[in-house]
């Protein structure tokens, strides 16, 4: 539960850097924490910049394959398809997620935001053979309410 009230803390990190409040954690098989990151969509200009895909990048160039398997990443929101394949790829283990793309879609569609321009899919249907946990009721209202917060201009 730490690690992901942690990636609560992220999330609002990137709210308040004007960035979509999503944060990821990196955990190894002990449980220490490796990495971690936020969202840096807008700040860095780049619509790939999700916390996801960089703990993917830093794992690849920083650990075996073996520790990958074994590692975890807890994040605040369901991966998108482009950081599951990005988990897939580089092997990483488990993903167990706060709020889920299915909430996600509905959250903005409560808000009246536009579909994104990509299918938001369940991280099984582009990676099936992942351990996969998730949502966390209670924490993925807190991530509801970032969003909120974020479309709403704070």
């Amino acid at each position: 539960m730490r690690h992901l009230q942690r990636c609560v803390e992220l999330a609002t990190e990137a709210l308040e850097a004007g960035d979509f409040p999503f944060g990821s954690v990196l955990a190894g098989a002990d449980g220490t924490v490796l990495a971690e990151d936020r969202n840096r969509e807008v700040t860095m200009g780049d619509d790939t910049r999700h916390p996801e895909f960089e703990l993917a990048r830093w794992a690849a160039e920083t650990m075996t394959p073996e520790e990958r398997a074994a590692a975890t990443v807890y994040t605040s929101g369901e991966h998108c398809p482009m950081c599951a394949a990005a988990h897939g790829w580089v092997g990483l283990g488990r993903i167990v997620y706060v709020s889920s793309s299915e909430q996600m879609v509905a959250w903005l569609a409560e808000l009246g935001v536009s579909e994104a321009p990509v299918r938001p899919l369940p991280i099984e249907a582009v990676v099936p053979s992942l351990v996969v946990e998730g949502p966390v009721p209670g924490l993925a209202e807190q991530v509801r309410d970032l969003h909120r917060r974020f479309r709403k201009g704070l």
